[in-house]
């Protein structure tokens, strides 16, 4: 089955996320910021990195090295064409997270916003312990009994992603990492005008 992200426009997908009702665009933006400086680390990998939204934030940081990883080959030609002075620093890969996480190299913070829903906890544990991180943040969004798309006019942009989606929450989440060897570290929650938010959950290996 060819993932359905695979076939999404970007256009359709910026466009849906940063509507006034929706907003998501914007506040990943702001706690992709939040994410990229909060650790003391110098390389660092983006999950989902779509066409680059954040990335912007890299210049100033103390990152040396990052790795931005999606499924969509036009998302990541669009990034490369968007961020030509962050080539020397970031290096995009096309690639399947859960039939080919070995492909995946080590980096010392892996960012994940929005992506453990659309490919589950057992999946992305088995991309943590490749990527082997010190520090991993996450993104999850809580719909607050609405529909996990929100409607828009390019919501059939998304159509088929329900062969993807898994209901993910932040105490699944938290047990999940646990079990790999993760200690939790807080969480942030970031309101959206329609009434879901967006919950940003960090973890720190070592444990042992």
């Amino acid at each position: 089955m060819e993932n359905p992200w695979s076939k999404i426009p970007l256009d359709d997908y910026e466009s849906h996320m940063s509507l006034t009702s929706i907003q998501q665009l914007q506040a990943l933006n702001k706690l992709m910021e939040g994410q990229i400086m909060t650790w003391p680390v110098s390389s660092a990998m983006i999950l989902g990195v779509a066409g680059g939204n954040g990335l912007e934030h890299i210049r100033g940081s103390g990152l040396k090295k990052v790795y931005g990883v999606d499924i969509n080959a036009a998302y990541l030609s669009e990034t490369a064409r968007r961020y030509q002075d962050l080539n020397d620093i970031v290096e995009l890969l096309c690639i399947d997270l859960c039939s080919s996480p070995g492909d995946l190299p080590e980096a010392e913070l892996l960012i994940a916003n929005l992506v453990v829903e659309y490919i589950g906890c057992v999946c992305f544990g088995q991309v943590v312990q490749q990527v082997n991180p010190q520090y991993v943040s996450c993104v999850i969004q809580v719909n607050n009994g609405a529909g996990w798309v929100s409607d828009s006019p390019y919501l059939h942009a998304f159509d088929g992603l329900e062969q993807v989606y898994h209901s993910i929450d932040a105490n699944m989440l938290r047990e999940s990492m646990t079990g790999i060897g993760y200690r939790f570290i807080g969480n942030w929650e970031y309101p959206l005008p329609n009434e879901k938010k967006l919950v940003r959950l960090d973890f720190m290996g070592g444990i042992t």
